[in-house]
């Protein structure tokens, strides 16, 4: 039996202690004909590096909001009107003799039209009313209101300028302060009914997954890892896991603020996504949508000089007293608009005797300056400030807000505390925060945060070689009393 004799080693012995392309191995080629490891071992940093630092940015609405279930398809929920009547027309008003205000095209202070035909205003004969346009204001008394075809109105002049003198032009505003009625004169026509706007939202689907086979979820690695969900040791899937559960609980958050409401029911469908075929995407409204559609928008605050940033802050203040007036507001922000606040408030003490002084401390020689705040007051709102890391990680919305100036995010004003409203599926008022979260759930199944593991690694669930770790929520936003919200926009 002849014998085959061991193939000689691929690399040459050197006589010198040197490194040559023939006498060492690197691990890129650990396989190749050179060898089979290194001559020279590296020193391994056995910790994988932080670089990034906490990488999450969900807590926001941990921190101004709720979470509360619900069973149906919808929430929908009723918000109550103004107390006071007051309309806005598009046109002035017609001043010969009488005057004539014209309903047609009128809107309440909300904006909201007041009907199709305008006739569905609450303004009834009998009333007195304050109509201003930029010059002029004048009181008139309400003669005869039309309930069909044109939506007038005819009014009596209380200065008696009847020819018109005193005209009005351009767009006015119509106030009712009151009534006046003559002895012996029969009582109201027509009643008024309490005013409330329906809202609604509906919650979308979120999913995620993470898969290992399961030679690799038995294989030590030679880096130890870590992760923001406490995931650490050799094993890399445990911090492949990891991290899909925390960039799952990030998606939670940044869809209920971005998502918008698709355009129109069935326009856009969702073609083979998920085993299904042509069915209609919802979307659903977000925290940025509900405010450009409802709330109050603020262009004048980021990266503002310390003047120029008061001024934009009382403009905001104005808007929260046409409002709801709350005393108590959390300010989110990105780092540019957070040192603009902080810029404005240091300005406001910059001449103090002795130095700088900043709110109710002094600042000495023998300590750091504090050039931040965290919160402060202005007129009657209290104003608390924080930064939103959301909106200055350069991988979420900071790589957005980069790219589109015009458009960017930097922060909005959220209102401290709760709101009542009449909940329509179990009929009555409730208590809730104006910022809540709600997910489907039944006494069968929660969808908050559903989680589950298929395949043969672990528990057994199918003949699949491998681990996969399943993660659905579905869940909707409801923003209430947006109009006491303030979104910060460049």
């Amino acid at each position: 039996m002849a014998v085959t004799g061991v193939p000689a080693a691929g690399y040459t012995p050197a006589a010198a202690k040197q490194t040559l392309a023939t006498n060492y191995v690197d691990f890129a080629n650990a396989g190749s004909s050179d060898g089979w490891a290194q001559q020279y071992l590296p020193d391994l940093m056995e910790k994988e590096a932080e670089v990034f630092g906490n990488r999450t940015i969900s807590g926001f609405l941990a921190q101004v909001g709720a979470e509360e279930s619900m069973a149906s398809d919808q929430v929908v929920w009723s918000e109550q009107g103004r107390l006071h009547l007051s309309y806005k027309l598009a046109t002035g008003a017609d001043n010969s003799g009488a005057l004539r205000l014209t309903m047609t095209n009128a809107t309440d202070v909300d904006g909201t039209a007041v009907g199709s035909s305008g006739l569905d205003h609450g303004i009834r004969p009998g009333d007195m009313l304050l109509v201003s346009d930029t010059n002029t204001t004048i009181r008139v008394h309400v003669e005869t209101v039309a309930t069909s075809g044109t939506a007038t109105i005819d009014c009596e002049r209380y200065d008696g300028d009847a020819t018109g003198n005193t005209n009005l032009s351009g767009n006015l505003s119509i106030l009712v302060y009151g009534s006046e009625y003559a002895k012996g004169s029969t009582g109201r026509t027509g009643a008024n009914a309490p005013q409330f706007k329906s809202r609604t939202n509906k919650p979308i689907i979120l999913k995620d997954k993470y898969e290992v086979s399961g030679s690799d979820a038995s294989a030590i690695g030679w880096v130890e890892v870590s992760g923001e969900e406490g995931q650490n040791g050799y094993l890399w899937y445990l911090k492949a896991s990891g991290d899909t559960k925390a960039r799952f609980s990030d998606y939670l958050e940044m869809a209920m603020m971005e998502s918008v409401k698709a355009a129109s029911a069935g326009a856009t469908t969702l073609t083979s996504v998920g085993n299904v075929t042509n069915k209609p995407m919802a979307g659903t409204e977000g925290l940025w949508e509900a405010l450009e559609n409802r709330g109050n928008i603020s262009t004048g605050l980021d990266g503002a000089s310390s003047s120029a940033a008061l001024l934009e802050f009382d403009d905001i203040i104005a808007e929260l007293d046409s409002n709801g007036a709350i005393e108590e507001n959390m300010l989110f922000l990105d780092r540019k608009t957070s040192l603009s606040i902080d810029d404005m408030l240091a300005g406001l003490s910059d001449g103090a005797a002795g130095g700088t002084s900043y709110g109710v401390f002094n600042n000495s020689a023998d300590m750091a300056l504090n050039l931040g705040f965290s919160g402060f007051r202005r007129g009657s709102y209290d104003f608390y400030k924080s930064d939103m890391k959301y909106l200055n990680d350069a991988a979420t919305r900071g790589l957005i807000n980069a790219k589109d100036a015009t458009n960017a995010i930097h922060g909005c004003l959220i209102p401290a505390g709760v709101s009542s409203v009449y909940d329509q599926a179990l009929g009555r008022n409730l208590k809730r925060p104006f910022l809540h979260v709600r997910y489907r759930a039944s006494q069968m199944e929660s969808r908050k945060y559903k989680t589950w593991t298929t395949g043969s690694v672990g528990a057994t669930t199918s003949d699949l070689d491998a681990m996969e770790m399943h993660f659905l929520s579905e869940r909707c936003l409801v923003v209430q009393g947006a109009n006491n919200f303030v979104l910060l926009k460049g």
